[in-house]
């Protein structure tokens, strides 16, 4: 017994605890594990994981039935598939009441277009196949460009074969088909006929208004263009520039006024009008042209459209002109240019533009070919030869003309000549007067530098004149006072001066005294003493 009681000492005494005590607790850890183990296993039954581009379509399992015209269910208080979809994310749902599948999302890959079809919903009024509402079922008239779209739909390829993987037909509400959008070449209209519009109130007519049920009076440009094919059909009409040859498969041929058959060949360009592609796509186009959204109607256009008018004008003009004139240069060129013109203007309001109209050749009757051929080949030479003769005249009088403007050249150039030396020689003159300008300036100078030299040297000169005058006068004055003391004997001076330069310079003479040439200096003193 003590082993099944847990005993708790208290003062004064001892108490108990029951066995139930220690059994409560364990059930409470019990409790609690159950509790986490129930959490995990709701936590994994009723999360939902929406992966990326994914979305999760419900079914619910309880509630109230649906009704026999019901395809899916109304709301989640009603059995059935739900229109509503879960996007990418976690959610939490009773898988009591609640089933649900993954998917992927509808991609709309590029260079497609998607079609939505939709499975549920009211039925269609009388004559509609396309749901006017939301809550009708049937094809949805708004496309799908390229995207990703959250929709419950099964995708669908142009071969009707599942893009993703099979599912079960009680698993979507819709059908998204892929489809092809429609591209208009560069130089092409694309004519629309709209097939699910309501009908035009006026229906007896070619074209109708934008968004009634018939082809459309606007046509698209060139591009790329996302249209629903089962409300449109487009066709791509070519508007660029043909060409043809009016002879090519058949005689194009007439009778003309004098009974004689001319045939003729041409050449013919042409090219739908883009404002009147609609117009005339629905009046002369037929349905073994179309194949791959394009129209070739250039064929039809040839045979209903300009040969008709062709064959009309030549054999109408061409029986009020005999056979002979077709030789004619003049007539031809006129009857070509009548023949563009009458084109041109009956293929105009038809939606045809002409861009050029030609007639390369004409064969007259052979019977009055030859004469008037050969006629027409003597007037050609004599225009020739009056050509000829005007062109001689006019070479002639090109050639005066040059050889005058080649004179008036060379006398243009000699006057420049003239000019040229003029000027050259005037430069010249104003150089050399310069220069002689110049050097009379130098000369100038240099006899006025030189006349105030000859006068500083007659000055210098006549000062030392002066001086040696002065000088003289003194000398002389000393002179004359010396020979004065000789009694104004200037023999006696002259004797006395001699002797006395001479005497200090003697020591000794040895000399004859009769002959010695040395003492003939004193007989000119002797000799005057003598006298």
């Amino acid at each position: 017994m003590a082993r099944n009681r847990l005993q708790i000492g208290r003062p004064g005494g001892r108490r108990e605890i029951p066995r139930f005590a220690s059994m409560g607790a364990t059930a409470v850890v019990f409790a609690i594990v159950g509790l986490i183990v129930f959490g995990y296993v709701a936590y994994n039954w009723c999360r939902i994981d929406v992966p990326a581009k994914h979305i999760a379509v419900l079914t619910k399992k309880t509630g109230t039935d649906l009704e026999n015209a019901q395809e899916v269910s109304t709301g989640e208080d009603t059995k059935g598939l739900q229109l509503e979809v879960l996007n990418e994310g976690r959610y939490f749902k009773n898988p009591y009441s609640w089933d649900w599948a993954v998917y992927p999302m509808i991609e709309i890959p590029e260079n497609r277009l998607g079609v939505r079809v939709r499975l549920y919903g009211d039925d269609l009024p009388y004559g509609n196949f396309v749901a006017t509402k939301d809550t009708s079922k049937g094809i949805v008239a708004q496309e799908l460009r390229p995207g990703r779209y959250a929709i419950n739909a099964l995708l669908l390829d142009e071969n009707r074969n599942d893009v993703n993987f099979r599912r079960p037909t009680s698993d979507y509400v819709e059908i998204v088909e892929l489809h092809k959008p429609v591209t208009i070449p560069a130089g092409f209209k694309g004519v629309v006929t709209n097939l699910a519009g309501p009908i035009p109130e006026n229906p007896n007519q070619f074209l109708v208004d934008t968004g009634f049920r018939g082809v459309q009076k606007d046509s698209l440009d060139e591009g790329t263009h996302y249209l629903n094919p089962y409300m449109y059909r487009v066709q791509a009409i070519d508007c660029r520039s043909q060409r043809f040859n009016l002879a090519e498969g058949d005689d194009m041929g007439f009778p003309s006024k004098d009974g004689f058959w001319v045939s003729l060949d041409g050449i013919i360009e042409f090219r739908v009008k883009p404002d009147n592609a609609a117009l005339v796509y629905v009046m002369y186009d037929e349905a073994k042209n179309e194949k791959d959204n394009q129209t070739t109607i250039d064929q039809e256009i040839i045979r209903k459209v300009i040969m008709p008018n062709a064959r009309a004008f030549c054999r109408l003009r061409g029986s009020d002109i005999s056979g002979r004139d077709f030789i004619d240069g003049e007539t031809r060129s006129a009857f070509q240019a009548a023949f563009q013109e009458a084109i041109r203007k009956t293929c105009d309001e038809q939606g045809i533009e002409i861009v050029q109209a030609l007639i390369t050749r004409i064969n007259p009757p052979q019977a009055i070919a030859g004469p008037v051929r050969d006629r027409e080949v003597a007037n050609q030479k004599l225009k020739q030869y009056d050509q000829e003769k005007l062109q001689q005249d006019e070479e002639a009088k090109l050639a005066k003309e040059v050889a005058l403007v080649e004179q008036a050249q060379q006398l243009v150039a000699a006057e420049q000549e003239v000019v040229k030396l003029t000027t050259e020689a005037l430069r010249r003159q104003e150089v050399a007067l310069a220069e002689a300008n110049r050097d009379k300036d130098v000369a100038q100078e240099a006899l006025d530098a030189a006349k105030d030299m000859a006068e500083a040297i007659l000055a210098e000169a006549r000062a030392e004149a002066a001086v040696i005058n002065f000088e003289n006068e003194a000398s002389a004055a000393g002179w004359k006072a010396a020979v004065a003391a000789f009694d104004g004997d200037g023999q006696a001076y002259a004797r006395y001066v001699l002797y006395q330069k001479l005497a200090p310079g003697f020591k000794s003479i040895m000399t004859n005294t009769a002959d010695s040439p040395l003492m003939k200096i004193f007989d000119n003193f002797s000799a005057q003493n003598n006298e």
